[in-house]
C-alpha cells in the first residue's frame, strides 16, 4: 500500500477527554472519537483520575474513530501514543489493578514536601540533574504520596508487586496485556527522577524521593517497537497492530507543528498552556525558572527544549461553563469578550492550582480583580480569554531573558485557538504574529508522526515539516503604548494573589 493511503492510528490521553484520531500519510484527519471522564477533587488543591475509567474511555475512542473512518483495524499501519504529562499511577503487576486513583499533574497535596525539599537545600542539584524544578506539578513526590499512603504499597513495590508510571506508561501496559511496562525518554524526563544528561533513572534521585527502581518502567526512544496490540485490547479493536510512537503531549506537539529546528517555538492551548522552545542537543538552563526538558529522543539522540508551563487555560474557560455558568458552551466566549466594554479593565488570575512558570508558586489562589458596578459575564469573560494572553506573554519575557531571541510568529494549537477573540488579543499583547495551522489537533498529530516514521509511513522530519500548512494569521494591532499599559496592570494583578509561603 502506498505510505500516503496508509492509516497511523493516534492516542491522545489528555487531562479532561481522550481522543483518538486516524491520520493518513498526507497528515490529515481521516476520522476521530473523544470522551470527556470524570474529575476528582477530594480536597481542596487534590486533582485525580480514575484510571480504569481512562482505560475504558480510550478503548472507545478508538472503536468510535475506526467507525467514523470505516476504517479496518487490520489496516492500521501503526499506533503512537500522547498524554497529559507528570500524572502518574500505580497498578498491581498480577492484576493491572490501580492501587489508588491517579494523581493529576495539576494535583498540589505535596506542595509541603517540595517546600522542604527545598528548604533543605535539594532544588539545585535536582535542577543540575532534572532541568525541573523542585514542585508538587512532576511525578516523583506524587508517586512517592501514593506509595506511602496506600497501606502496603510501599513494601510491595520493594518486592517487585507493583508497577508505576504516567498515563501513556499504563495504556501500553493495558494494549499488550502487561507484556510491556515501558515508556519513552520524553515522559521520562518529567518525573523529577531521569537524569537529562545521562539518560538514565538517577539512583541519587530515586533515594532522594523514596522511590524503588523495580517499579520503573524501562525507558525508550520515542519512535521505536513498543509491543503490539494483544489480548482483550485486540479483541476490542479487531486486530493485533504494532503501537511505534510515544511522547508526552506538549514534546508531540513540538512535532506536530513541525518545530524540527533549534529556535523554533510552538504555543498549545488546552487544559494549560504550555510554550516549548526547540534548544537542539544543548540543555539550556533557565535562570527565570523555565524548564529544560527532553523533547524527544530519536535513534539514541537526544533533543531538548526549554518549556514555560501554564496551569489554567481552556480550563478557566471551563470554569465559567461549569462552575458560574456563564456560558453554556465554551465557543460563547467569543462573543462575549467581543461585547464587553473597552474601557473596563478586569483581570482574572486563574490561579486555581497555583501558579506555574515563571511564578511557580503552588499556594496562589485565583481572584477576578477591577470589578465595578457595571461588570458583568462579558467583562470576566474578556478577562478569562485575556490571562491566557497575558500568561503568554509571561512566558515569552522569561525565555528571551533567558536568551532565546524573539519568535518571527506564535505557532498555536489546541482546542482554545479556535477563538479568534482569544488568537488575536494574543497577537495583540505579545506584539508577534499568530500562526494557526489548518490541522488543530497537532498534540495527537505529533504522536502519529512518530509511529509514522517508524513504520515508513512519514519518510523523514523534512518531509513532514512539508505537510505542515497554516489555516489563519492574526497580525498584531494593539498600540504599543495600550499594550504595556494593560501588561502592567496583569502584573500587578498577580502580585496580588501571590502567596507569602514560597521557600
Amino acid at each position: 500500500m502506498p505510505a500516503h493511503d496508509q492509516l497511523v492510528l493516534a492516542i491522545d490521553q489528555g487531562t479532561t477527554s481522550t481522543r483518538a484520531i486516524l491520520f493518513d500519510g498526507a497528515g490529515q484527519m481521516r476520522g476521530s472519537g473523544q470522551q470527556e471522564f470524570v474529575q476528582h477533587y477530594p480536597q481542596q488543591g487534590w486533582v485525580e483520575h480514575d484510571a480504569d475509567e481512562i482505560w475504558s474511555a480510550t478503548l472507545n475512542v478508538c472503536q468510535q474513530a475506526l467507525a467514523w473512518a470505516k476504517a479496518p483495524a487490520p489496516g492500521i499501519a501503526a499506533l503512537g501514543i500522547t498524554n497529559q504529562r507528570e500524572t502518574v499511577v500505580v497498578w498491581e503487576r498480577a492484576s493491572g489493578r490501580p492501587i489508588h486513583r491517579a494523581l493529576v499533574w495539576q494535583d498540589r497535596r505535596t506542595a509541603d514536601a517540595c517546600r522542604s525539599l527545598r528548604q533543605a537545600g535539594h532544588e539545585t542539584r535536582v535542577q543540575e540533574l532534572t532541568g525541573l524544578l523542585l514542585d508538587p506539578y512532576f511525578s516523583a513526590t506524587k508517586l512517592g504520596w501514593i506509595l506511602d499512603e496506600v497501606p502496603g504499597a510501599r513494601a510491595a513495590a520493594e518486592r517487585g508487586e507493583l508497577a508505576c508510571g504516567t498515563m501513556e506508561c499504563f495504556l501500553l501496559w493495558r494494549l499488550t496485556g502487561g507484556a510491556v511496562h515501558a515508556t519513552d525518554a520524553s515522559n521520562a524526563s518529567r518525573t523529577l527522577l531521569f537524569d537529562i544528561h545521562a539518560q538514565d533513572w538517577s539512583e541519587e534521585l530515586l533515594q532522594l524521593f523514596r522511590v524503588p527502581r523495580e517499579i520503573l518502567p524501562e525507558v525508550r526512544d520515542c519512535a521505536g517497537d513498543f509491543g503490539t496490540v494483544a489480548g482483550a485490547a485486540a479483541e476490542a479493536l479487531g486486530a493485533a497492530f504494532p503501537i511505534c510512537g510515544m511522547a508526552g503531549d506538549q514534546q508531540a506537539a513540538t512535532l506536530g507543528q513541525a518545530c524540527f529546528a533549534p529556535g523554533s517555538l510552538k504555543i498549545t492551548y488546552g487544559t494549560g498552556c504550555f510554550a516549548m522552545l526547540n534548544t537542539g542537543s544543548d540543555v539550556v538552563r533557565s535562570r527565570n525558572r523555565l524548564l529544560s526538558t527532553v523533547a524527544w529522543r530519536l535513534d539514541g539522540e537526544t533533543t531538548y527544549a526549554l518549556e514555560g508551563s501554564i496551569f489554567a487555560a481552556g480550563s478557566a474557560v471551563q470554569w465559567l461553563r461549569d462552575e458560574l455558568g456563564i456560558l453554556k458552551g465554551a465557543e460563547e466566549s467569543e462573543a462575549l469578550a467581543a461585547a464587553a466594554d473597552p474601557r473596563q479593565r478586569v483581570y482574572m488570575v486563574p490561579a486555581f492550582t497555583g501558579l506555574g512558570a515563571p511564578y511557580w508558586d503552588p499556594h496562589a489562589r485565583g481572584a477576578v480583580l477591577g470589578l465595578t458596578r457595571d461588570s458583568g459575564r462579558e467583562e470576566i469573560a474578556r478577562a478569562t480569554l485575556e490571562a491566557v494572553g497575558f500568561q503568554t506573554r509571561d512566558l515569552l519575557s522569561a525565555m528571551q531573558a533567558d536568551g532565546a531571541g524573539r519568535p518571527p510568529s506564535l505557532r498555536v494549537d489546541g482546542g482554545l485557538v479556535c477563538n479568534d477573540w482569544a488568537m488575536q488579543f494574543l497577537a495583540d499583547i505579545t506584539g508577534i504574529p499568530v500562526e494557526r495551522p489548518s490541522v488543530i489537533e497537532t498534540t495527537a498529530l505529533g504522536a502519529a508522526f512518530l509511529a509514522g516514521l517508524h513504520t515508513g509511513v512519514y519518510a523523514s522530519q523534512e518531509s513532514f515539516a512539508a505537510l505542515w500548512r497554516r489555516e489563519a494569521l492574526f497580525e498584531p494591532a494593539m498600540p504599543a503604548g495600550e499594550r504595556d499599559e494593560r501588561y502592567a496592570g496583569w502584573q500587578d494583578s498577580v502580585a496580588r494573589v501571590r502567596s507569602k509561603q514560597q521557600g
